[in-house]
């Protein structure tokens, strides 16, 4: 290539210069920009130089939560102008994204306006209206305090942050995509709560694994929640920074008309919008690959969020052409994680160990500077004190000082020299006001003379400890996690995903076989399947497991349908399709689904205590004021979620069973007391009723446990304690008797003793009725030893040396 530039004699000259080489520097020129200025995010504060700008523009604005929205183009002209001149459009989607909720995991803008779906763009930035949210107050927070460097803008006349102090860790929690120069970063959302218990374990065990930090976050947490199916792909992406994992839909069978079933769509995998699941499923029936769908309605509106109506034709099993969805629409998706970010200015794939040690460095750095500063503000400010009070002791003789100079420079210096001041003394003095010549001054002067020495000792002392520096990095971090965390949406199982999407023209047969299965609930809430051959039935497991104790189980099929009893008198419809399937030959609990999450529903108010089949026979509930409820069977409500009992307040369901009316059914309280009689005392009745009187409590007595069982089969467990019994410190006393030795009474009366009381034991804690064995666990499903010998329904406990918490059985 040739250049022709102007000459001193010619008015010309002429330059050979080699293409490639001016084509090679050019293109590294652009890919150095593209990387290092627009596509990766800083791994210590996890944002991109735009979005940066953005959050610290809007802090300088003062558009803090607690003001009122301005209009975004005004926020998009003032960061274009003063920080990022690359158009408007590049920075007004930067800002909507951090807006977005279904985008980010905790969004950083608080948004007023249409700021898009994800089949819908936003308005424009002159419609919409934009304020910080408390997040992003978290990322700048202490900027003032010189925490972080500060760089020239684009025109070298203001300053910007470098990066961002970044109270939590964004880059994990809120993830990042972005698309460079040979290279690209595509990083999945998690958990803020869990995230930031990793990054404090971390903290406390430098040398901790992943195994270790897994613990703490088990794998993603899409903003749109939805199932991750298989985490084998996430630990890879744990451990090397590069891998993938697939994501479903929650979706479950709801009755649409009175004689048509339909699947109802929640939840939808990340990035994926209703419209591009309606199209696709259009699609595939035009296509002849999706088979039995009558109909799909999108009643998602802002009350009730995404609902998706998919209606099943009549005869088609809605679970198998839920697995055709899967296979051939995005209710099934793939995310492929490849964790590449900026680490000290160049670009380097992290895996989660890496990406929590970088930012902890960082938060680190930040804490020491923050503490240098505060340390360096007050020693200043102590120093003028320290004057301020030499000062005032003599005032007559300051005041003599300055009215006998000829000028302020003149006075300056007879301060100095009269009372050995710093200059910087002196120049305080003289700008002194006559009001803070008062006594009541002086008293606050020594006051916060010595508040100050106090402070500066506090500061010297963290910046001279490292131990406890990075535990107030650590308990800053709580505080985070304490104000800004929400629990988790998205459901993790170790289910085997669809396989990748052919491309065949053929579909091929997708059907799942309806087996007979068991569905077992550990006394630690986890839920798994095991299917059977006709006729097969559950082995025990030849050595008790971790979590080998069953709170309860229930026969159907595989893709029948159940029902979950919760303490709130709740019955939840559900599938255990999609349950973790463990061989009849060793169940382990262990590996089973949390099943609040499988069936969303939990907290802190509501549990799931058993399951029932939907079928003729009446379920029997129990609630802790002694109420008993026998629900008639049939016409259930055509609802997913239904109140099986109309509960006072303060009162909850305790004990859930099913049978006929030759069960017995057992009350016990923390007095002490047993109740037994007949099923058949008790008459049926609807949904709505409230029950009846079931055992008569005294004082303030409350129910243990309920169960309906059949009487020749069942144990009594129960454990005794005292009045001073300290939580998981004295385990108390336990016996175990068949039920048979307690007569049966009337409903409604107080029963008989169940368990004699020791000197100082005011009742029992635990109880327990099932059939045997009874296994008693730690309330984390931890094996403990109990008496198994059968004694006397009114004999004592045996001690105990470990605490009981709760008692199950195996499976049968």
């Amino acid at each position: 290539m040739t250049t022709i530039e102007p000459g001193p004699a010619s008015g010309e000259r002429i330059e050979d210069v080699d293409v490639s080489a001016e084509m090679q520097g050019s293109f590294l020129e652009y890919a150095y920009s593209v990387i290092y200025s627009r596509a990766l995010p800083d791994a210590r504060d996890g944002l991109k130089p735009v979005q940066r700008r953005i959050l610290y523009q809007m802090a300088d604005m003062g558009l803090r939560p607690d003001r009122g929205h301005v209009k975004s183009a005004r926020v998009v002209g003032d960061v274009m102008g003063k920080l990022h001149p690359h158009g408007d459009s590049a920075i007004y989607d930067a800002l909507v994204r951090m807006a977005q909720p279904f985008s980010m995991r905790l969004p950083l803008i608080d948004g007023h306006g249409n700021f898009g779906s994800l089949d819908d763009g936003p308005a424009a930035a002159r419609y919409t209206e934009a304020r910080l949210a408390a997040a992003a107050m978290a990322m700048v927070a202490d900027l003032d305090e010189d925490v972080v460097d500060f760089v020239p803008n684009y025109d070298n006349q203001l300053d910007q942050p470098d990066v961002l102090p970044a109270s939590f860790p964004n880059l994990l929690v809120n993830g990042a995509s972005g698309i460079a120069v040979g290279m690209a970063t595509n990083m999945a959302p998690h958990n803020l709560v869990e995230v930031i218990d990793g990054a404090r374990h971390l903290i406390a065990h430098p040398d901790a694994t992943l195994d270790d930090l897994m613990r703490f976050i088990p794998g993603p947490d899409l903003p749109t929640g939805g199932t991750i199916v298989g985490l084998a792909g996430v630990r890879d992406a744990y451990a090397t920074g590069r891998g993938a994992f697939r994501t479903r839909a929650k979706v479950h069978v709801e009755q649409v008309t009175a004689r048509k079933s339909g699947l109802v769509v929640t939840e939808l995998p990340y990035t994926v919008g209703p419209e591009r699941v309606i199209e696709k499923i259009k699609d595939g029936v035009n296509a002849k690959k999706l088979q039995g769908i009558s109909g799909v309605d999108d009643l998602t509106d802002g009350e009730q969020g995404l609902k998706l109506v998919i209606e099943i034709k009549t005869g088609f099993d809605p679970m198998a052409v839920l697995e055709q969805l899967y296979r051939y629409t995005p209710l099934e998706e793939s995310f492929n994680i490849n964790n590449v970010a900026l680490v000290e200015g160049g670009p380097r794939t992290l895996g989660l160990l890496e990406l929590l040690q970088v930012y902890i460095g960082h938060r680190i750095e930040v804490v020491t500077r923050r503490t240098r500063y505060r340390l360096g503000r007050r020693e200043e400010r102590l120093h003028l004190v320290e004057g301020l009070l030499v000062a005032i002791l003599d005032i007559d003789r300051v005041i003599a000082i300055i009215r006998g100079s000829d000028d302020t420079d003149a006075a300056r210096t007879g301060l100095i020299a009269a009372f050995s001041l710093s200059q910087v003394q002196a120049e305080y003095i003289l700008e002194l006001r006559l009001r803070r010549l008062t006594r009541f001054s002086t008293l606050e002067l020594e006051a916060e003379a010595q508040q100050l020495r106090d402070e500066i000792a506090e500061l010297r002392a963290l910046l001279d400890d490292p131990g406890r520096l990075r535990t107030l990095v650590s308990d800053e971090l709580g505080q985070a996690a304490e104000l800004l965390g929400t629990p988790r949406r998205t459901l993790l199982t170790e289910g085997a995903a669809q396989p990748p999407k052919s491309s065949s023209k053929a579909a091929p047969v997708l059907e799942i076989q309806d087996v007979p299965c068991r569905v077992l609930l550990s006394t630690t809430g986890r839920a798994v399947r095991i299917d059977l051959p006709e006729g097969e039935a559950v082995t025990p497991a030849s050595r008790r497991s971790r979590h080998d104790a069953i709170r309860s189980q229930v026969s159907g099929t595989s893709r029948g349908e159940l029902g979950a009893v919760t303490n709130r008198g709740r019955l939840v419809r559900f599938s255990p399709v999609d349950l973790p399937v463990v061989p009849s030959g060793a169940v382990q609990l262990g590996a089973g689904t949390p099943i609040g999450a499988y069936l969303g529903v939990g907290g802190k108010d509501e549990h799931v205590l058993g399951f029932v089949a939907l079928d003729d026979r009446p379920i029997a509930l129990g609630t802790a004021g002694g109420v008993v409820k026998r629900v008639a069977p049939g016409n259930w409500p055509n609802k997913p979620v239904f109140d099986l009992i109309a509960l006072k307040d303060g009162d909850e369901v305790v004990g859930v069973g099913q049978g006929d009316e030759e069960q017995a059914l057992v009350f016990v309280t923390t007095e002490g007391q047993l109740l037994r009689f007949p099923a058949g005392a008790v008459r049926p009745q609807g949904a709505a009723a409230g029950g009846m009187a079931g055992i008569s409590l005294g004082g303030d007595a409350r129910v243990l446990a309920f169960a309906a069982v059949d009487a020749d089969e069942a144990v009594v467990a129960t454990v005794s304690a005292t009045a001073t019994t300290l939580d998981e410190i004295d385990p108390g006393r336990g016996k175990l008797t068949s039920l048979t030795d307690f007569p049966a009474k009337g409903r409604a009366t107080g029963g008989v003793r169940a368990q004699a009381l020791g000197r100082g034991e005011t009742g029992l804690t635990v109880a327990w009725v099932g059939p045997a064995p009874a296994l008693a666990v730690a309330r984390d499903g931890a094996a403990r030893r109990f008496p198994d010998t059968l004694v006397k329904r009114d004999a004592p406990g045996l001690p105990l040396d470990a605490v009981v918490d709760a008692f199950g059985t195996r499976a049968r």
